[in-house]
């Protein structure tokens, strides 16, 4: 479109057909008006990508404010993985692989998203090309001076993997100087993570470290934290569901350990619990299906009668330990 703009570029995954993405692009035309579009399209795993008659879903709620969205903003089952507006500082964050050309030669088959994500890959490159130019330019006028001797620490370790323990300390030992190793380039380094691995993570296999956290699990799977919450994003994950899956984990724990003391005493209570445990195992699968999801609010109220339950007890047997230890301070005052 000639005489116009791109003034904001907003990319929406759908939470529950992960095939469809929503796109919602704002130009500005020549003569100051603003214009805006809402599309649809269907990114297809097996095939090609293509674009489909949709009408405006995201716009025509008054709540949507354009210029207010950014990643991780939810609308419906629309989440928001990516976001552009030219007038803010930073104009955008990382653009998640789905939506890079270099990733994702599918992008190739529609034309009116490449388009604008185009515009958005040239903003990019520019900002890195001024930075370089900055940087030389600052280097050009220092020429005339003395130059510095420069000390460069030496990193053995691999950005794409998280630091040993003995590399966060701060001691000056660990401050080495290039000179000062002559061996430094024959130091063994992990291997990074080549870009066909990172792409080939699915989310059955993100589901098998929902358990864990989320530091332990990008070293499970050999990729860097900033890659993996990346890669989260792409699938529409706002937050690892560790502590989710952790908290519904012991509330099954304490349900079944509640049903096993009252199969003898009670059984209609007994059955009570067994049908919560199996709600909650259904709650958790369902939020390893979709992790955005939220804890239930019954599931909520649940845990917090358990946590009083818990603190209930700990207050009796503390109340009865004091009892306990004043009556046999007693009887030895009245036999003395």
């Amino acid at each position: 479109m000639k005489n116009t703009l791109l003034t904001t570029l907003l990319v929406f995954k759908n939470t529950i057909r992960e095939e469809l993405i929503r796109s919602v692009h704002v130009y500005q035309i020549k003569d100051g008006k603003v214009r805006e579009v809402e599309r649809e399209f269907v990114f297809s795993e097996s095939g090609s990508y293509g674009e489909m008659r949709s009408t405006p879903i995201l716009r025509l709620q008054k709540k949507l404010c354009v210029a207010e969205v950014s990643e991780g903003y939810q609308n419906g089952v629309w989440l928001c993985i990516f976001s552009f507006h030219r007038d803010h500082k930073p104009q955008f964050s990382s653009i998640p692989n789905l939506l890079l050309l270099s990733r994702n030669l599918k992008l190739r088959t529609i034309p009116t998203l490449l388009r604008d994500l185009r515009v958005i890959y040239k903003l990019e490159k520019d900002k890195d090309v001024l930075s370089d130019s900055t940087g030389e330019e600052r280097q050009g006028n220092n020429k005339d001076s003395q130059p510095l001797r420069k000390v460069v620490p030496v990193l053995t370790q691999d950005l794409n993997f998280l630091p040993y323990e003995d590399d966060m300390s701060e001691s000056p030992d660990n401050k080495l100087d290039v000179q000062a190793l002559p061996d430094a380039d024959s130091a063994e380094k992990k291997k990074r993570a080549s870009s066909d691995r990172v792409a080939k993570i699915t989310l059955s296999e993100l589901v098998k470290y929902f358990d864990i956290p989320i530091v332990e699990a990008s070293r499970r799977l050999n990729v860097g934290l900033t890659v993996l919450k990346r890669k989260c994003r792409e699938f529409g994950i706002p937050r690892w569901p560790h502590r989710k899956i952790k908290s519904l984990d012991s509330l099954i724990h304490e349900i079944q350990e509640e049903a096993n003391n009252q199969e003898s005493d009670d059984k209609a209570a007994a059955l009570a619990a067994i049908e919560k445990r199996r709600m909650l195992e259904s709650e958790k699968e369902n939020i390893e299906r979709k992790p955005f999801m939220d804890i239930q609010s019954e599931t909520k109220k649940l845990r917090q009668d358990i946590f009083k339950r818990r603190h209930r007890a700990r207050a009796q047997v503390k109340l009865n330990s004091t009892v306990s230890s004043s009556s046999s301070s007693n009887k030895t005052t009245i036999e003395t």
